[in-house]
């Protein structure tokens, strides 16, 4: 028995073809790459504007001695409070007729110096202390934890200028000092870290070949973070030369003949409504250090990596 079935229905020859549906045009993929994208670009703004930010600042410092700049102590009372730009004198003369532009780069040198020295010691302390926390754990995990509760529960300012005040306000105790106060947050970042890369495979291996704990955190474990870690001593620089200032401005900073930026400030406050350039000029300089070094680490944080060959 035979069915019969119908003869397939002719198609006009002017209708035309049925189109299938396209697949959208945005993806997945192409979503995450303009994320990367947008990202990769924001970090590179960063590093250009922080790396011009901070390079306005210190290549001045760094040639103030080669600089044609009068004294940066030389006083003069016939040009006392001279604006900017009035005589020769670019950002004009403080209350004693000084060169406001030398000792701004000449102070910048005093506070630049116990900056880096300090987030050098806490970056040491931090990596150190917080390294030998997370790898062995136990007893000198609960230690190095206890401490790190104890000073950040602790006022930051008060602790300085108690210390301060017992010591002296010289140069090496304010370093020791702001070194110690930052090493905090170079610590607990590290234990986090240090925590992730002990559970890791190729620690495990170098267990198994008998190489000590010792050696096994100094050769393996501190390499693949210290990266990180210097980020945030990086991001620090600009926190230790604020605290340098406030420490100076306060009066408890390096003693004359120092001209550190937050003594210049100091004694500028007194004039401010008068002579604005003697707190506004140096001011200017410490926002645009410190916004041009967090502009710097926040590019290098959120860099994307490159990718190793074959990986």
């Amino acid at each position: 028995m035979s069915l019969d079935t119908a003869p397939p229905a002719e198609v006009p020859a002017d209708m035309p073809p049925a189109r299938t549906p396209s697949p959208s045009a945005v993806t997945k993929e192409l979503i995450a790459k303009a994320g990367a994208t947008r990202r990769r670009k924001a970090a590179q703004w960063k590093l250009r504007i922080g790396a011009v930010c901070t390079l306005i600042v210190i290549i001045p410092i760094l040639l103030a001695q080669l600089l044609p700049l009068p004294d940066a102590n030389h006083q003069d009372l016939s040009a006392r409070r001279l604006p900017p730009l009035m005589d020769g004198h670019l950002f004009g003369t403080d209350q004693l007729g000084r060169d406001l532009l030398s000792r701004v780069l000449h102070g910048g040198q005093v506070s630049l110096t116990i900056g880096i020295l300090a987030v050098v010691v806490s970056g040491a302390i931090g990596i150190i202390l917080g390294a030998a926390a997370g790898y062995f754990g136990g007893w000198v995990d609960t230690v190095v934890s206890r401490i790190l509760e104890a000073q950040m529960s602790l006022p930051l300012l008060m602790m300085l200028l108690l210390v301060v005040a017992l010591f002296g306000p010289s140069i090496p105790v304010i370093t020791f000092v702001i070194a110690i106060a930052q090493w905090p947050e170079v610590a607990r970042l590290t234990r986090s870290m240090v925590l992730v890369e002990r559970e890791k495979p190729y620690v495990s291996a170098a267990r198994i070949l008998g190489l000590h704990r010792i050696q096994i955190l100094i050769q393996h474990i501190i390499p693949n973070v210290i990266k990180q870690a210097t980020l945030v001593v990086l991001l620090l620089l600009a926190q230790a030369v604020l605290l340098e200032s406030a420490l100076s401005f306060l009066g408890a900073g390096p003693q004359r003949p120092f001209a550190t930026w937050g003594r210049i400030i100091s004694d500028g406050q007194d004039y401010i409504t008068t002579s604005w350039w003697m707190v506004t000029l140096p001011g200017l300089v410490i926002v645009l250090m410190v916004v041009g070094v967090n502009l710097l680490g926040d590019g290098l944080r959120d860099r994307p990596r490159r990718k190793k060959k074959g990986a």
